[in-house]
């Protein structure tokens, strides 16, 4: 597709506190990275606190690992369009392509809100007239084949909207890739992720992972998954 909108650049230098012990790029410290990218556009927009937005939806493509001390060339602009919705669309170098959905809200009561003006002026033109979706798509996890296992929450998983960050939501999908875990050995070309509520200080939060490459995150219930009367499902995750 030709470009044509506007589309923010900038480059970033893989660190030491972004890699796994092979080196790898890791899943929270990407996610970050978009996150920083998506911040730094409306920053340089000139709208950073005009607009609030919940991410929905994060599908990346990867074609291969960024590695430590790699300088990743990254650009982002807005690849879709819905009423509520927009999905902006972000690569880092020739490495992954990742494809996010925000959904505005309105900032007192967080319930979707139609696209401000200011953002059409800004983003529309680069979408091109692509319409999305913001409906999710995956699976509440089934009653069996699901192991369960309580996820401690860390103070520092959590921003200044007390949630939990974005990008927390990622590290224990690398529990899983890491030695000893349920993927362990297992080479990830793509991964989506979608948000459901917010993990807030306090909950406990328990970690379910189906060995086809499906994670959940929920609080109440019991550990073994099968009772989930008055549980939530507050995020699912599924790799290939």
């Amino acid at each position: 597709m030709t470009h044509v909108g506007r589309r923010f650049t900038n480059s970033r230098k893989v660190r030491l506190g972004d890699v796994d012990p092979r080196g790898r790029l890791r899943l929270d410290a990407m996610a970050r990275y978009l996150q920083d990218l998506s911040n730094d556009d409306t920053v340089d927009a000139g709208i950073e606190d005009a607009q609030t937005w919940v991410v929905r939806r994060v599908a990346l493509h990867i074609e291969r690992w960024p590695r430590l001390s790699e300088r990743l060339d990254m650009a982002t602009w807005c690849s879709g369009l819905g009423g509520r919705w927009a999905e902006r669309s972000t690569t880092l170098g020739d490495a992954v392509h990742a494809a996010a959905l925000w959904v505005f809200v309105d900032p007192k009561t967080f319930l979707p809100a139609r696209l401000p003006p200011g953002f059409m002026d800004l983003w529309a033109e680069a979408a091109q007239g692509r319409k999305v979706r913001a409906r999710l798509t995956h699976d509440d996890p089934p009653a069996d084949g699901v192991t369960w296992t309580p996820w401690p929450l860390r103070a520092t998983d959590h921003d200044v909207l007390d949630h939990m960050n974005n990008a927390a939501y990622w590290v224990p999908v690398e529990e899983q890739l890491a030695p000893g875990g349920a993927w362990a050995g297992r080479t990830i070309t793509e991964a989506e992720i979608e948000y459901r509520v917010p993990v807030t200080p306090g909950q406990s939060v328990l970690v379910g992972v189906a060995d086809d490459g499906r994670l959940w995150l929920r609080s109440g219930g019991n550990a073994e998954g099968g009772d989930r009367e008055g549980g939530v499902i507050h995020a699912s995750v599924v790799v290939r």
